[in-house]
């Protein structure tokens, strides 16, 4: 993990604890598959599309190697016939849950207050 990690992330570039975790999850797709993971538990990866319907194949399959590497997403392969694989949380994902809640529970206050506030008007800026 960590030489992947330091492949994909110029470490010289991080400055602080809190940088480095927004280089570890930042981005549009992987605080959404985390949180799926977290609320419903173990899915495939069809599920995972049909619950975030706007990620395309080639960036759902692109974010969850990135989350396997940086140990926050174990993938399990069933030898089975048609093969079988299912993502769940590792212990590092699950500690991200509380953090992720705040950040849900944050969003959907400013989103009520501010910015779907029938007293906020677009020309105003707030």
């Amino acid at each position: 993990m960590a030489q992947v990690l330091k492949e994909r992330i110029n470490l010289r570039e991080i400055n602080c604890e809190k940088e480095l975790t927004l280089a570890v999850i930042g981005g549009k797709w992987k605080l959404i598959i985390l949180w799926h993971l977290g609320l419903e538990g173990t899915k495939r990866f069809s599920e995972l599309k049909k619950m975030i319907p706007h990620i395309t194949q080639k960036m759902l399959t692109n974010q969850l190697r990135e989350l396997e590497e940086d140990q926050l997403v174990e993938r399990k392969v069933y030898a089975e016939v048609p093969p079988r694989v299912e993502y769940s949380l590792t212990a590092y994902g699950e500690s991200l849950m509380p953090v992720l809640r705040l950040m849900y529970d944050w969003g959907k206050q400013y989103g009520e207050q501010v910015v779907w506030s029938p007293g906020v008007s677009e020309s105003s800026g707030g």
